[in-house]
């Protein structure tokens, strides 16, 4: 078997293909640290999530920033910040965080800028991802899930190969509360299966 576990470890590297680079995340950049904060404070995020760490501020931005990145480090997360290639404009971020090293099995999430939106950005970068963990990070399964009702991720994820596999009750905070839960779609996509459709 694959030496997973060597290769969780690793630094995460950039990634470059159809139009995106993505590149580590720093909490040191001011425009990362900006692009953070209004991607976390933004409406249409907030609809559909409820991050772990409350972010408000950009010293809120920062530290939640350095928490994401340090999965990186420890090889429990992987979360890159999408970039046009051409320009190098952030327009999102995409992540493989619960890493299971011995189950190789990871979970994707990502979320786009507003003015990023329309352009298929976390398609073109969850295809870019998946191939990534699939080929040269020796994961065997990632998950996807997202909110119910939540009808664009569906379509993203649907289109990128990741089949519904079902609702988790429960699995995830409700809009803007850590006191209350709703019901996740759980999709999933692995090595084994066929590439599909561009």
């Amino acid at each position: 078997m694959d030496d997973i576990s060597r290769r969780s470890s690793a630094a995460a590297p950039e990634l470059r293909g159809d139009g995106l680079r993505l590149r580590r995340w720093d909490p040191d950049r001011e425009d990362d640290v900006e692009a953070w904060l209004r991607g976390r404070t933004d409406p249409e995020f907030r609809r559909w999530n409820t991050p772990l760490l409350p972010v408000e501020t950009r010293d809120d931005a920062r530290s939640s920033l350095a928490f994401a990145a340090s999965g990186a480090v420890d090889g429990t997360a992987m979360p890159f910040c999408v970039t046009d290639e051409a320009t190098g404009a952030i327009l999102g971020h995409i992540t493989i965080d619960d890493i299971s090293r011995h189950l190789r099995r990871g979970r994707v999430g990502y979320w786009v800028l507003p003015e990023a939106r329309g352009r298929k950005v976390a398609t073109r970068a969850l295809r870019l991802v998946t191939r990534w963990a699939f080929t040269d990070h020796g994961l065997h399964r990632l998950e996807l899930g997202h909110a119910v009702g939540h009808t664009a991720s569906c379509r993203i994820a649907e289109r990128c190969g990741f089949p519904y596999e079902g609702t988790l009750r429960g699995a995830m905070w409700a809009e803007g509360r850590r006191d209350a839960f709703r019901d996740c779609h759980l999709h999933a996509r692995l090595a084994t299966d066929p590439e599909p459709p561009r």
